[in-house]
């Protein structure tokens, strides 16, 4: 992402930087949880109700909130607030009632705490239509665990609907900056609670990656006062440099296997493309041209990297078989186009263009070739799919302040993860914790 000659392609305020340590466990004021505001949804959404869990008051976490958040969150559903509560846990539907409301499914959930201290969570899902109980399970979960549970809650309901993964049980990464040289990379729920420091620096960092299994990160530091790439295990802290060449060595993306990772590196000149192997050996160039090109990103069947290049004059989005073969360029509707990333689904493509000296997130289909804005035009940046594919989470600007916003992929649904103090950048949206 840096620039070496005649175009710097990296609008994020360069630089960001990372120094070292474990995830923290802790979180404080500086570590404040952020703000989920839902600014639109859209008109077919399936209608849900979710009741409040039995139990709930006094309990650690409103799992009904959580529940019904993610659900809208989603763009997927909308909820419908009943008239009357059931009595019991075991109580049956009022399915005409249920009916009248126009709501497609009811929910219904029960917390308890165990002997040894832990939560029993139970949960019934109900087809309002077909009067029938469509689901069921029991969760039993430590207290730090219940949000957790919950957002698997969401992600079962959501499947059972939908027919498609859920993605509310996995984190996001992202940069945050506090006073002028505090940064700090922050692990997070997928809505943005529970934030905790996996790294903190007085150096820029940049260019977040998560690895397939979600238990390691691979990171731009500027730590040793040139851009580097690190690799991270979350679990205990523990991290090494993979890619510490001359010149500027950025951009990480790991293959859809993990054995390797795409790098941009300017050891050799102008900045390119290579692969590296996960343990840091077996490093091999992969582009070759006579422009800048950086921004890696595999295609999720791993036969593709999409990158951003300036070989045809301004920043466009290409193409490159990973086994060798012809380079194409994808992007067209932009005489700037940069940072892609490829949909889980291998359909579509995100990335930012420029438009006016602003800059705005959209989607381009890739057997049509068809472009729409996902977001209005301003300061956006990094955009990142969710495991499923149907949703994108990227940074932006309010106020003159980075923060973090999500979009469905057919834009209807929109939401902001706002923190209550501090620069938020880079994110980077990992997999489902198992």
């Amino acid at each position: 992402m840096m620039s070496n000659s005649k175009i710097d392609f990296s609008r994020r305020t360069l630089f960001k930087g990372l120094g070292a340590g474990a995830l923290l466990s802790t979180t404080s004021p500086l570590l404040a949880q952020l703000q989920v505001d839902i600014l639109g949804v859209g008109s077919n959404q399936f209608p849900i109700t979710v009741l409040p869990f039995f139990n709930e008051v006094g309990a650690p976490e409103d799992l009904a909130k959580v529940i019904g958040d993610d659900l809208v969150r989603s763009g997927a559903f909308r909820l419908v607030q009943p008239n009357t509560l059931p009595t019991s846990f075991e109580a049956e539907p009022d399915y005409n009632e249920l009916k009248s409301l126009g709501t497609g499914a009811e929910l219904i959930g029960e917390i308890t705490k165990t002997p040894d201290g832990r939560f029993s969570v139970r949960f019934k899902l109900f087809d309002v239509v077909k009067g029938i109980e469509s689901d069921q399970s029991v969760f039993i979960a430590p207290q730090e665990d219940l949000r957790l549970t919950a957002h698997r809650i969401a992600d079962r309901i959501y499947e059972k609907i939908t027919g498609e993964k859920g993605v509310f049980a996995s984190r996001i990464a992202y940069v945050r900056q506090s006073g002028s040289r505090h940064y700090s990379i922050m692990i997070a729920d997928s809505d943005g609670f529970n934030p905790q420091a996996a790294l903190t620096s007085k150096e820029p960092i940049i260019s977040i990656a998560w690895s397939p299994n979600g238990r390691r990160i691979a990171y731009t530091t500027f730590e040793t006062r040139k851009p580097t790439v690190f690799i991270q295990d979350l679990s205990n802290g523990k991290r090494f440099q993979i890619a510490n060449y001359r010149g500027n060595n950025s951009a990480p993306a790991f293959s859809p296997d993990g054995k390797s990772l795409a790098v941009a590196l300017s050891k050799d000149g102008l900045t390119q493309i290579y692969l590296i192997n996960s343990d840091g050996t077996g490093l091999r160039r992969f582009t070759n041209s006579d422009g800048i090109d950086t921004e890696p990103t595999f295609s999720p069947d791993g036969k593709y990297i999409y990158f951003t290049s300036d070989r045809g004059g301004n920043p466009q989005i290409y193409r490159k078989p990973v086994e060798g073969g012809a380079t194409e360029r994808v992007s067209f509707g932009s005489s700037y186009a940069i940072s892609p990333d490829v949909s889980p689904k291998g359909n579509q493509v995100a990335y930012i263009v420029r438009l006016g000296g602003h800059f705005q997130l959209v989607q381009q289909d890739l057997d049509t070739g068809a472009v729409v804005p996902l977001s209005q035009v301003g300061k956006n940046e990094s955009p990142s799919y969710a495991p499923n594919g149907n949703m994108i989470i990227f940074a932006t600007d309010v106020g003159g302040k980075g923060v973090l916003s999500t979009v469905s992929t057919d834009g209807a649904t929109r939401s902001r993860l706002s923190g209550l103090n501090g620069d938020i950048r880079e994110p980077a949206w990992g997999p489902t914790v198992r």
